[in-house]
This record gives C-alpha cells, sequence and structure tokens, in this order.
C-alpha cells in the first residue's frame, strides 16, 4: 500500500463541482479584487470563528504582519514568540521592524507555556504571539492573564487550528488580533495562497483592511503608506465552498487520529501527541516523537509511507536568526530532533491508518 504524507485526491474530488462552479462565478462576475466573494467569505469566517470582523489578506505571513502593524508595534518593540514555532511567525515580527523573543513551550503540549512568559517581558515587550500549533489550542485564558498584567497584547497565530478551542471558545478568536494562514495543506486550504486576520475591534479590522489595500479606503486616496496584501477573490470564492465542509473534515481528521491513538496505545517506543483536557485538538498534523526518527523514517519510506519533520530546525538555529542564541531553548531542540509527523488528511482510509501503525510497531518490536 502507498500512503503519501497528503492527498488532495478525496477532498478536491468531492468538492470538484461546487468548486468549478465557484471559479464560473468569478470569472463570469468580471470582478476579480475585493469583490463580493472576498466580502462574502470575511462575513461567514468570522461567524464561524467566534469573531466580529475578519479581513480577507494575501497569505499567514501578511496576516501575523498587518496585525502586528495594526497595533502599532515596531522598531524598538519586542513581541514574544514560542521557541519551536515555524519560522513564518517571527518574521512577522521581524518585518515589522520588531524584536522576536522566544520563550520555550510546554514539552507536552508543544504549545507556548504561560508559566515561562513573565521572565521574558521587558519594558520594551508590548505582544505575546501564541502559535496553536499542529492544531492543538493554547492555554488562553492564562496567556491572557499575563498579558493583562504586564499590559501587552495578544495576537494569535491561527495558522493550523480552523476550529481548535480552548474550553469551548475558538482559537483565533482570543486576541485583540490574530492571524490565519489558508496555505492549501491547511485544515482549511485555498488553491494558492491566502490568509486573514480576525477581531472583535472594528477599529483595528478597518486598520488592516486599509493597510492591505496600498493604504487606501477609496481609490487614488491614501491614508498610509499600505501594502498590496488582499485576498484574490478566486481564492475567497473557493474559501467559502471549503468552508462549508470544514466541520465533517475536522470530525474525519479526529476520528483517524482516534485510530492512531489505539493502534500505538501500547508502543512505548513512540510519544504520542498529549491533548490537554481543556483543548480541543483539530489534527492539523499528527506528530508522534522518538528518538530513532531517521531510522523510523527510513522503515516506513521502505513500506511505500511519507513522513514529513514538523520543523527540523527550530528558528534559533535558522542562519536567519542565529542571534537568537544557539544551544539556549532545549526543549525546543529536542522537540524538532525527535518529532515526525505521521500521514493524516480527509478521505484516508481506517485501512491506510492501520498500515502506517502496524509498521511502526514492527519497527518498535
Amino acid at each position: 500500500m502507498k500512503i503519501p504524507f497528503l492527498s488532495f485526491v478525496h477532498s478536491h474530488g468531492e468538492l470538484r463541482a461546487e468548486m468549478v462552479a465557484a471559479f464560473e462565478r468569478v470569472y463570469d462576475g468580471h470582478a476579480y479584487v475585493l469583490g463580493e466573494h472576498t466580502a462574502a467569505f470575511e462575513r461567514a469566517y468570522a461567524a464561524w470563528s467566534g469573531t466580529r470582523r475578519c479581513v480577507g489578506v494575501s497569505n499567514g505571513l501578511d496576516a501575523l504582519h498587518l496585525a502586528l502593524k495594526a497595533l502599532g508595534i515596531g522598531p524598538g518593540d519586542e513581541v514574544i514568540v514560542p521557541s519551536n514555532t515555524y519560522v513564518a511567525t517571527l518574521l512577522a515580527v521581524t518585518h515589522v521592524g520588531a524584536t522576536p523573543v522566544l520563550v520555550e513551550p510546554d514539552e507536552a503540549t508543544y504549545n507556548l507555556d504561560p508559566a515561562r512568559i513573565a521572565a521574558a517581558v521587558t519594558p520594551r515587550t508590548k505582544a505575546v504571539l501564541p502559535v496553536h500549533l499542529y492544531g492543538q489550542a493554547c492555554a488562553m485564558d492564562a496567556i491572557l492573564d499575563v498579558a493583562r498584567a504586564h499590559g501587552l497584547h495578544v495576537v494569535e497565530d491561527n495558522a493550523q487550528a480552523h476550529g481548535a478551542a480552548w474550553k469551548g471558545r475558538p482559537a483565533g478568536s482570543w486576541g485583540a488580533i490574530n492571524g490565519t494562514s489558508f496555505y492549501p495543506g491547511k485544515n482549511l486550504g485555498a488553491l494558492g495562497d491566502a490568509g486573514a486576520v480576525t477581531t472583535d475591534d472594528d477599529a483595528l479590522a478597518d486598520r488592516v483592511a486599509v493597510l492591505r489595500n496600498y493604504g487606501s479606503r477609496r481609490k487614488y486616496y491614501n491614508e498610509v503608506v499600505g501594502h498590496n496584501m488582499r485576498l484574490d477573490e478566486l481564492q475567497a470564492a473557493f474559501l467559502s465552498v471549503k468552508l462549508r465542509v470544514l466541520p465533517a473534515w475536522t470530525e474525519q481528521r479526529r476520528a483517524l487520529a482516534r485510530l492512531y491513538r489505539e493502534a500505538l496505545a501500547d508502543v512505548s517506543a513512540v510519544v504520542l501527541p498529549h491533548v490537554h483536557p481543556d483543548a480541543t485538538h483539530v489534527y492539523h498534523l499528527f506528530v508522534i516523537r522518538t528518538d530513532r526518527r531517521a531510522a523510523l523514517q527510513a522503515h516506513l519510506a521502505a513500506r511505500d509511507i511519507t513522513t514529513m519533520i514538523h520543523y527540523p530546525v527550530p528558528p534559533h538555529l535558522q542562519e536567519a536568526y542565529r542571534g537568537l542564541g544557539a544551544g539556549s531553548f532545549s526543549i525546543a531542540e529536542r522537540l524538532a530532533a525527535t518529532s515526525l509527523s505521521l500521514p493524516l488528511w480527509p478521505g484516508m482510509t481506517e485501512e491506510m491508518v492501520r498500515y502506517v501503525a502496524d509498521a511502526v510497531r514492527v519497527f518498535s518490536a
């Protein structure tokens, strides 16, 4: 059996007619930038996310960039970010001229540890940027408590957790303003790059809407120095179709994760994902840990099972950020050295999951 790490064959196949119809509506509508499809998706995603406003933008990095910029964060400021995130989280901070300050995660959940935040706060700290990693919501109430105590903004990176929640409240609805990605491989993925900013603050939403569009509300009249970071009309139409089926796809992901857990429950050689009792996990990725990762990955590849490593090099060891302190973040380095993502996607069958799990069991034995 050949198991790809990710496949769109089933999910895109079942939506083909609707997606083609969406393309035709945009094509025949002759309005291709900031039109009715973008506006409709923004309304639908805001309602689905439990926020007052959604502003569609070009991608997830730009969403975080604009969120920070809308808050007035810039040169001389510091923003606390997890030490084990994807580099885009740091890039957003750097792009506004601020400095990312790394804080280690809770090793059980892989999410930012609220108990470690206060020690990283300085007079220059302006915000905390938690990342709902791999699909599990962060401990947002505790993070907000620390942020309020120090007068900090909270900006969520919700790129991997569409539909996750902490104590019943959706990820991406807790912060003052939040960014998400709709990169094709995300749980809610476009057919190209796309992203969004969510917030309950109308003033912040309006500021992002101006910043994404050359700093303009009205064509040829520019209020501020802005960017061209608009959500593509065609991608908005595709996302509206996918948003309607996202709950069903999320339940498929959870069911597949349960199968993995049952099949690997007694395999001591691997560490399975831990889900905090107050969090929901939407399994953007199913990440196990093992001290024998290279050998396990090779063993699975020999059986036509494709796996991935998220992420092999933590931000502070990247060439772009080498000044952040090599060797200073042992948890991030340990996670980077031992984590392995198994295949999991809507349309994957129980037989496929059991094939992968059996291969892991054989290796571990």
